[in-house]
């Protein structure tokens, strides 16, 4: 901005930070977070910085002066990486343990609460007490092997500790963080500025980077540490706390300031001491996890898709800072959806520099009254895409207009509808140059190819070498020479890239035909339930909305997709070019045709393991008792489940009985 634009920008910044001083520490009255504050504060220390003859002295800044690998291979956890609910506010938690009490029928839960840290979760697998293999979370059913860099982590033991009368199991699973302390995190940073290399933004992306170096000796030279967070062996522990001291003697750093709390202001307060040592600790902690303490409860209390209901994380406030919206733009999503995207002046926010932020669709717009020009707080909480908060209307430039929604697709210039009971407006023409470059890059990454990128797919396109994901399949090297940036040598490593990717497992090509609300959690579920793609491209809306954690809307979605032409032709495509579909194994059909309920906590396995060898059996598992179940499984504690089974006469098995089915 010129001299005169600064002039105006420095007068609007003094007068906003005048106001929100006054109310704060005179009026004892907050009218905006402190870190927003800040941010207005630095831009208008910036802005002085710039035009030194614009500072004056009643200005707010003058108040105080090994070999490396040539690539990862994958692992698959033996059992998922479950992800965490969130909440943000002391009311949202409190009706997340109130769901968990009157789901267990106790009247108090005991709750084991630590800090959350903000690092790299991963699973350390030890056979015989000595460390086999680790890796990376992933997609929370596969992950990628680091093993090699996990060993130069000093706080990783190679050997389980044993202490006296301790006896460990063959195979012991520990999942935690690695992290990186701060003080190394700064000592790294230096040595990157003296080598003439950029530092690294926060400790958080740095220790993830870290981990995944094929050279084992430069993770080994960045000083990671790692926490240990959870215990997956029977050492005959009854609570998570008792886990917690069983990984101490293993002879782990289990997460400090652990605490187990009786009552809901216990845990209140805990989190807020937590919050104000959190500058103090010597790491990155986001919030605090909560879970239920008793481990037989925790397990009755069961998963909702891909998260536990017996655990939480309680964050805490999100970073926030302001800037300008440059620019509103709107993104056309593989479905068509135009999703609104505020164009910020880049600012420093959770540890990256943000240069977009989420405005979700119109509605948001107009309830914000956002516009080109405006200044607006922007808030980040985790790796949660950064949205706009509010405006600052008082800090509103003249000669601003409402945002209005498009008419017309920003790509192709088709008309754009809005669809019966939805939010979003939709691009009408199928075949829009940004839905099918969306679309075959989500293909991409379900058929995980790597190497193919935005511009690469777009460049594909406009060159008419690619029209569909199925496309990819029949490229060959010739055809990429005539694209900028591809070489002899280049070319034939991405099409032999492609071309060693075209087996694939069915949940996986499930995903990739890019299914309106099937994600990856929806599409194992259908794999394990169908077995081919064959009998789901077949299956019914009924069939479909019977499978627990499918439901109407996904069932409806399916076959809609399924009836389509255009996504006929596409999965036949998908065929002619040689693709290999690698259905779920299976040991047996010997439970083929036959339906079980479980209910009540199994001492064994857990809800999802047996789920999971029902299916592998070619049995049907659902959520309700009915006439036509089989069988129910009931375990300790069982619910209304197994007093529904016994009214209808259907068949109950012990958990005894139930693994002698299962041939165990």
């Amino acid at each position: 901005m010129n001299k005169a634009e600064a002039k105006t920008r420095i007068a609007k910044l003094r007068e906003e930070i005048a106001y929100h001083r006054y109310n704060y520490h005179v009026l004892d009255k907050t009218t905006i977070s402190e870190a927003a504050l800040d941010s207005l504060k630095h831009e208008l220390y910036k802005l002085e910085q710039e035009h030194p003859d614009l500072i004056t002295p009643d200005s707010p800044t003058q108040r105080v002066g090994g070999k490396p690998l040539a690539k990862f291979k994958k692992i698959k956890h033996a059992r998922r990486m479950l992800s965490m609910e969130d909440v943000f506010s002391f009311e949202e938690f409190e009706a997340w343990y109130e769901r968990g009490r009157k789901l267990s029928g106790k009247n108090q839960l005991d709750l084991f609460c630590m800090p959350k840290l903000d690092g790299l979760a991963i699973s350390i697998i030890y056979k015989n007490g000595v460390l086999e293999t680790a890796a990376t979370r992933g997609d929370g059913t596969t992950g990628e092997d680091i093993t090699v860099n996990v060993k130069t982590i000093e706080s990783v033991p190679l050997n389980l500790m044993s202490e006296k009368g301790l006896e460990i199991p063959g195979t012991v699973e520990v999942r935690g963080e690695v992290y990186f302390p701060e003080e190394a995190f700064e000592k790294m940073n230096q040595e990157q500025l003296r080598n003439d290399k950029p530092a690294f933004a926060n400790p958080r992306n740095a220790a993830a980077g870290s981990v995944r170096q094929l050279d084992s000796k430069i993770t080994a030279g960045r000083g990671l540490a790692f926490m240990a967070w959870d215990l997956e062996a029977d050492f005959g522990q009854k609570t998570e706390s008792d886990e917690w001291e069983l990984l101490k003697k293993l002879g782990f750093r289990a997460v400090e300031n652990s605490v187990v709390c009786k009552y809901l202001a216990e845990v209140r307060k805990h989190w807020e001491a937590l919050q104000k040592k959190r500058e103090k600790l010597g790491y990155w902690i986001d919030g605090m996890v909560v879970r239920v303490d008793d481990n037989i409860v925790f397990n009755k209390l069961g998963v909702v898709g891909k998260t536990p209901r017996g655990l939480v994380a309680w964050k805490f406030p999100a970073e926030e800072a302001t800037t300008v919206v440059q620019n509103i733009e709107w993104f056309v999503g593989r479905t068509g959806a135009l999703t609104p995207v505020a164009v910020v002046n880049p600012t420093f926010i959770a540890g990256t520099t943000v240069k977009h932020a989420s405005l979700h669709n119109y509605d948001e717009i107009k309830r914000l009254d956002v516009r080109v020009g405006d200044t607006v707080i922007l808030y980040k909480a985790g790796d949660i895409i950064p949205k706009v908060k509010e405006v600052l209307k008082n800090m509103r430039p003249d000669g601003t207009h409402a945002v209005h929604q498009p008419r017309q697709c920003p790509v192709c210039g088709s008309d754009v509808v809005k669809k019966d009971e939805e939010v979003a407006i939709y691009c009408k023409n199928p075949r829009c140059f940004a839905q099918d470059r969306e679309a075959v890059l989500h293909a991409a990454k379900s058929f995980e190819i790597d190497g193919l990128g935005p511009a690469t797919v777009s460049a594909m396109i406009e060159k008419k070498i690619v029209q569909r994901a199925p496309d990819l399949f029949g490229v060959t090297a010739e055809e990429l020479l005539g694209l900028e940036g591809f070489a002899e040598l280049s070319a034939k490593k991405l099409v032999d890239e492609i071309q060693n990717k075209k087996t694939i497992p069915l949940a996986n090509f499930i995903v990739a035909l890019g299914i309106r609300n099937v994600g990856l959690e929806t599409a194992h579920d259908l794999a394990r339930h169908f077995g081919s793609f064959d009998k789901l491209r077949q299956a019914s809306v009924d069939e479909l909305s019977a499978i627990e954690g499918v439901g109407q809307v996904v069932a409806d979605a399916i076959v809609d997709f399924m009836k389509q032409e255009h996504n006929q032709e596409m999965i036949d495509d998908y065929f002619k070019q040689g693709i290999v579909i690698k259905n779920p194994t299976q040991q047996s059909q010997k439970l083929a045709g036959q339906s079980f309920v479980l209910t009540g906590t199994l001492e064994s396995l857990t809800r999802d393991d047996a789920k999971d060898r029902i299916r592998a059996l070619g049995g049907d598992v659902s959520s309700s008792v009915s006439k036509n179940t089989d069988y129910v499984v009931a375990g300790e504690a069982p619910g209304s489940k197994y007093d529904k089974a016994k009214k209808l006469g259907v068949k109950i098995l012990s958990e005894r009985e139930f693994l002698t089915m299962l041939g165990r």
